[in-house]
C-alpha cells in the first residue's frame, strides 16, 4: 500500500519524515502470552506532511492489517487524572455549551465511559445514543436514556435527532478522515441545528516537544488546528472555534453543519508545519540513540520499567527494546492489562505494587501529565520508585 496524494487536498505526496518498518499495527491489544504478542501484525509507517493543507498521514497504511475486536482495550478512565479530565470536559459542554435536554450522539463511543458522564448527570436532563460496532455491553442504561448502537453513524441514521454530536480520538484512525466527515455530515441532514464537537492529537505538540513515542500505526491521519479547520469546511461544516486541550496534547474542533454543504476549503498555510517535520526528521535519530544510551546506561544500575501500556509505552518499548530484554516490565493501572503482554515486544504488563516486588528501581513517564498522580500512587503503597520523564531531551 502506496497513498500517492493528500487524503484531504489530493496535493501529490511529500516524502516521509518518519519511516520504521515492521511496527506493530496495534498498540492496544491484549495478549495472554508473550510470543502471542511478538507474532503480532506488523506493517511500515511512513508519516508525510502535505505541502499544500499540513495534514499528516501515514503513507504505507493498509486498513486490511488492523483487527478491532474485543481484545482491543484503550481505556483511559482506570486513570483518576485522566478521569478527573473527562468530568471536566463533560463539566464544560452542560456548563459553557448549554448541553441540556438535548439528545447526544457519540461517534465511536467504545465502551461509552464518556457519553454515560453526559447522561447520568440528571440535572442536565439529557439523552445518549452510541454508535460503534464494536461496542460491548447492554443496549439500554438509565431507564433508557442511554441506548447504544453497534453499527456505524452514517447517512443511513438521518432519521435520529440529533441536538449534538460528539467524536473522541476516532478521527485519527481513519485513514480517508473525510469520509467520516461526510459521513457524520449526511447523518445530520434532518438536524440542521447541531452542533458538532471533535477531540483528537494536535501533531503540532507532538512536532515541537519531538516525541518520537507518538507516532505509531493506529494513528494515520493527525492533524493541526489548521489542517483539522479545512478538512471540517471541505465536508460541509462551519468551524465555531478550535483550541488545544489536555496540556496542549489534543485538539478541540466545535462545528456546525452548513446549509448547503460548503465546497472546498480557503488553501491553509502550510509552511510552520512543515517546517516542524523537516525540524523532527532532522533530530529523530539523535534523539533515539540518546534514548537507547540513556537505557543502556540505567540498565547497568538498575531495573528499568515504562509507565503506561497505552500507545505511547507500547512504542517507545519497541522502539528502545524490541527484542524485550532490557526493559523488565510495563506498568499500568488498568486491571484488564495487568497479567498480559506488549505488543510486538512481550514485556510483561504489571502494576504498581507488582514492578515494586520485581526490584524495579525507576520507570520512564510516558505522559509528564500523570506525574502527579502516579507520584501519589507510589506514596500511597510506599514503593520507593524514581519517575524519569525521558521526553525532555
Amino acid at each position: 500500500m502506496h497513498i500517492a496524494t493528500c487524503p484531504l487536498c489530493g496535493t501529490p505526496a511529500s516524502p516521509p519524515f518518519v519511516s520504521r518498518p515492521d511496527v506493530p499495527c496495534h498498540q492496544h491489544l491484549v495478549y495472554d502470552t508473550a510470543e502471542e504478542a511478538r507474532r503480532i501484525a506488523r506493517g511500515r509507517l511512513d508519516m508525510a506532511a502535505c505541502p499544500s493543507c499540513g495534514f499528516v498521514f501515514n503513507r504505507s497504511f493498509d486498513p486490511a492489517r488492523l483487527s478491532y475486536g474485543q481484545s482491543y482495550d484503550n481505556a483511559q478512565s482506570h486513570s483518576a487524572h485522566f478521569d478527573a479530565y473527562l468530568d471536566g470536559l463533560a463539566a464544560m459542554l452542560v456548563r459553557d455549551r448549554q448541553v441540556r435536554d438535548c439528545t447526544i450522539v457519540e461517534v465511536g463511543c467504545g465502551k461509552g465511559e464518556f457519553l454515560r458522564k453526559l447522561v447520568g448527570d440528571l440535572a442536565a436532563g439529557n439523552r445518549g445514543i452510541g454508535f460503534d460496532p464494536s461496542y460491548i455491553g447492554p443496549e439500554t442504561e438509565l431507564d433508557g436514556r442511554l441506548s447504544f448502537r453497534k453499527s456505524y453513524y452514517d447517512a443511513s441514521c438521518a432519521a435520529v435527532p440529533a441536538d449534538i454530536v460528539i467524536c473522541r480520538h476516532v478521527i485519527e484512525h481513519i485513514q480517508t478522515p473525510l469520509d467520516l466527515l461526510h459521513s457524520v455530515r449526511a447523518a445530520l441532514s434532518r438536524s440542521r441545528d447541531a452542533r458538532v464537537f471533535f477531540e483528537t492529537p494536535a501533531v503540532e505538540w507532538i512536532l515541537r516537544g519531538q516525541v518520537i513515542w507518538d507516532f505509531f500505526y493506529e494513528h494515520c491521519s493527525l492533524f493541526s488546528a489548521t489542517s483539522i479547520r479545512a478538512a471540517f469546511q471541505r465536508a460541509g461544516f462551519r468551524v465555531e472555534d478550535v483550541h488545544y486541550i489536555f496540556g496542549e496534547q489534543y485538539l478541540w474542533v466545535e462545528a456546525t453543519p452548513t446549509e448547503p454543504a460548503a465546497g472546498d476549503a480557503p488553501p491553509a498555510d502550510a509552511a510552520e508545519l512543515v517546517a516542524l517535520t523537516q525540524a523532527y526528521a532532522d533530530a529523530e535519530a539523535r534523539l533515539i540513540g540518546h534514548l537507547k544510551a540513556q537505557l543502556d546506561d540505567a540498565c547497568g544500575r538498575m531495573k528499568i520499567a515504562v509507565w503506561g501500556a497505552g500507545a505511547k509505552g507500547v512504542t517507545l518499548a519497541n522502539l528502545l527494546d524490541p527484542d524485550g530484554t532490557r526493559i523488565d516490565c510495563v506498568i499500568d493501572l488498568n486491571p484488564n492489562k495487568q497479567g498480559r503482554f506488549v505488543p510486538g515486544t512481550g514485556h510483561p504488563i504489571v502494576s504498581p505494587a507488582q514492578a515494586a516486588r520485581r526490584g524495579v528501581a525507576m520507570a520512564v513517564l510516558m505522559n509528564p501529565n500523570y506525574r502527579s498522580e502516579n507520584l501519589k500512587i507510589l506514596a500511597e503503597q510506599n514503593i520507593r520508585m524514581d519517575l524519569a520523564d525521558w521526553s525532555k531531551q
